[in-house]
């Protein structure tokens, strides 16, 4: 069984491992590490036999746990690491004069498809309860992305120099 199921399984017993699972592309390596530490602490050889023993033994959980709470900074560098490539490979494109289509392109369809959405809202307003609920959920996920390329292009808050300055830090 590949181990991101399993991490994310684990993920019940330190929601902080479902973070550094989802949206990055070192996820193996931190599936990897985290089931490595639960074989570590329940003794057990497979991955599923090391869940399944985390399930059953409130002791090992509790270990588990405390465990995961020092590895904790280095699956945050792990993480931060990712971040700030996104951010460097973008003021690399920059930097170099270019412009990054990708991104462009990614944030335009973005703000089209709010677009559309908003637009069968107001002038087909006589669907019925399931199809605006769709449209609903759709435009909600596209207004999510769009905060997101703001998140990323402006930062989320004030506290958002701190963050880049832990992940300068981390990073060195």
């Amino acid at each position: 069984m590949p181990l991101i199921p399993i991490a994310m399984a684990l993920g019940q017993f330190v929601p902080g491992i479902i973070k550094l699972l989802t949206g990055s592309d070192k996820a193996e390596d931190v599936a990897a590490h985290v089931v490595g530490i639960a074989q570590t602490i329940t003794g057990e050889v497979s991955p599923e036999s090391a869940l399944a023993a985390l399930k059953a033994d409130p002791n090992k959980v509790l270990e588990f746990q405390q465990e995961m709470g020092r590895q904790q900074v280095e699956l945050d560098k792990a993480y931060l690491a990712d971040v700030a490539n996104a951010r460097a490979r973008d003021m690399a494109y920059v930097s170099a004069g270019r412009v990054n289509e990708r991104a462009n392109v990614l944030a335009g369809a973005a703000l089209l498809l709010v677009l559309i959405c908003l637009a069968v809202v107001i002038w087909m307003g006589d669907l019925n309860e399931y199809a605006k609920g769709g449209i609903s959920l759709i435009l909600g996920r596209a207004l999510g992305w769009v905060e997101q390329l703001f998140s990323f292009e402006f930062g989320t808050t004030r506290a958002n120099k701190t963050k880049d300055d832990t992940i300068n830090n981390l990073s060195k």
